[in-house]
């Protein structure tokens, strides 16, 4: 498959070759589920935390005798249906990661990829350099691209200059190739792919 690359200013850079392994799958929706949610889940902190009985700060003596009141057999006030008493069964730390076979992860990536190149989602630039850190002029040239929600991936190194222009508008994301991943790749409209970057992914999926 091939595909026109151009230049930050929209010109024509000539074409690139893209391969059939990484970019014409069938897209399917269970295993890139599957990697979405491996990652949203690795994400999560786990630090929400709910107090139970035993950590209440509460009498632990008897509420009152045991017979003859005619109301329930209560103990200890830090009991759950009471108000003040510990949460039953609450949130606890801990890590929400579960495991997912590399071989799936791969999988999802390139099922993404392939998604976005059938949704006619991926643009590819020569390169990604900005010649200041100007946000203003980065954003026009984004405008003359039609470019309002993208994904931007760069070679291994990214350009300072490009990095720190993009930082501020919205909607925008840079990340190096290394760094490419599912959740990020379907979250953004377009796909906006460097020359290296096609390289180093037909690299690493060889």
């Amino acid at each position: 498959m091939e595909l026109n690359v151009k230049t930050l200013e929209g010109k024509d850079a000539g074409k690139v070759s893209l391969s059939d392994a990484i970019f014409g799958l069938e897209p399917r929706e269970d295993i890139i589920a599957r990697v979405i949610r491996w990652q949203l889940a690795k994400k999560r902190q786990g630090t929400h935390k709910a107090k139970g009985r035993a950590e209440v700060w509460r009498t632990g003596a008897k509420m009152y005798k045991q017979k003859g009141t005619g109301r329930a057999r209560h103990h200890s006030a830090r009991a759950p249906q009471f108000r003040g008493g510990g949460k039953a069964h609450g949130p606890v730390v801990r890590s929400h990661e579960h495991d997912l076979p590399k071989k799936v992860r791969a999988l999802g990536l390139r099922l993404a990829l392939s998604a976005k190149f059938k949704a006619e989602d991926v643009i590819i630039l020569d390169n990604l350099v900005a010649a200041d850190t100007k946000t203003k002029v980065l954003a026009g040239a984004f405008e003359t691209l039609g470019l309002t929600n993208a994904l931007f991936i760069g070679g291994a190194e990214l350009d300072s200059n490009f990095k720190l222009a993009a930082a501020n508008i919205p909607n925008i994301d840079v990340l190096p190739v290394q760094g490419i991943n599912v959740y990020d790749i379907l979250r953004r409209g377009k796909l906006v792919l460097s020359k290296a970057a096609v390289e180093a992914l037909e690299e690493r999926f060889k």
